[in-house]
């Protein structure tokens, strides 16, 4: 039996208790932090023993690599890469091989390593006046600009052997507050909504995994964020924006939701969420989670395993030398314009 969550660890390695609690409670995956790295062998050996933990070498390990300020593997050791809106400010003829290269050699990192899913390409579109949660992050100003760029990187990802995940839907991009440390409130209209903020997500509803906002958006479902508002995700999610893959919550930690984890897990898978997305390796809230979970099953079961077959066997052909210094090249010359 598979448990409907994606679950963090504490460090480098598994500890003998977070090795008995997973072979216990068999997440669907697991996701990595900097607090889970230390060198290449190192994140090899964590991600075969935590797929080795629950029987399961094909288990999802994911982590949020997108460049700039949300980039767990960083310098000396692997490449710094840009933010989404460095992408959008290239010259137009360079915008999206570049968005899909910067994806590729990404993926290229990640799959060496055992990481086959990313938490990456951003969609939301940024507004004027919203907190900076997002702000370098998104790729454009503009609906057309950033599912143009946001589906480059996603096809760069898949190329390499890794998973992309098209995040914050339905839109995070008006938040007045970081859902990390509050709950944002968005009191746009439903035809704004429509026009800007869900546009990039229909553009990439093929896509096979996203993640959600805790937004609530008062058009919608005054009452409930997003992650558990069943009105959000079937009418909107599923719905008008038509997205049929595996949609797993943002951090249930987060403080954007409140009540206790057990509760907040039950209401998400209830709301529509496949999976549940606890991030900071506590085992004590690990194992609510797991209690308010449930087996993966349905059509939930049916979406995990959609996602996990388009991880390519065999990626395209790919010199990594050649691309780097290509890239490298396009946003050095940008640097120098």
């Amino acid at each position: 039996m598979t448990t409907a969550c994606i679950l963090g660890c504490a460090g480098p390695r598994l500890s003998d208790e977070e090795r008995a609690f997973f072979r216990d409670a068999r997440p669907w995956g697991f996701i990595l932090f900097r607090r889970n790295v230390e060198s290449p062998d190192q994140v090899r050996a964590l991600t075969e023993a935590l797929r080795g933990s629950i029987d399961r070498p094909d288990a999802p390990v994911l982590i949020d690599q997108e460049g700039g300020r949300v980039q767990r593997l960083g310098p000396p050791l692997w490449p710094l890469y840009p933010p989404g809106r460095a992408y959008g400010q290239l010259a137009p003829a360079l915008r999206v091989e570049m968005a899909r290269l910067g994806a590729r050699l990404i993926a290229n990192d990640l799959a060496a390593l055992g990481i086959n899913v990313d938490c990456l390409p951003v969609l939301d579109v940024p507004s004027a006046n919203a907190h900076d949660v997002i702000g370098d992050r998104a790729y454009a100003a503009t609906p057309e600009g950033v599912a143009a760029l946001g589906r480059a990187a996603a096809e760069g990802l898949l190329a390499g052997g890794v998973l992309p995940v098209i995040k914050h839907i339905p839109g995070h991009g008006r938040a007045g507050a970081d859902s990390h440390k509050a709950l944002p409130v968005v009191e746009a209209s439903l035809a704004e909504l429509e026009a800007l903020d869900f546009a990039p997500f229909r553009a990439l509803a093929d896509m096979p995994m996203a993640m959600t906002a805790h937004l609530v958006y008062t058009a919608i479902d005054p009452t409930a964020p997003a992650t558990t508002s069943p009105r959000v995700i079937g009418d909107i999610i599923r719905g008008a924006i038509g997205f049929q893959g595996l949609l797993m919550s943002d951090d249930i930690s987060m403080k954007a939701l409140s009540g206790d984890l057990a509760g907040l897990t039950r209401a998400a898978l209830a709301a529509g969420c496949d999976v549940i997305l606890h991030c900071n390796g506590d085992m004590a809230e690990m194992r609510a989670v797991v209690a308010g979970s449930a087996p993966l099953a349905g059509q939930a079961e049916i979406r995990a395993a959609a996602a996990l077959a388009r991880i390519a066997r065999a990626p395209e052909p790919f010199d990594a030398v050649e691309a780097r210094a290509r890239f490298d090249a396009a946003f050095a010359d940008a640097r120098a314009a």
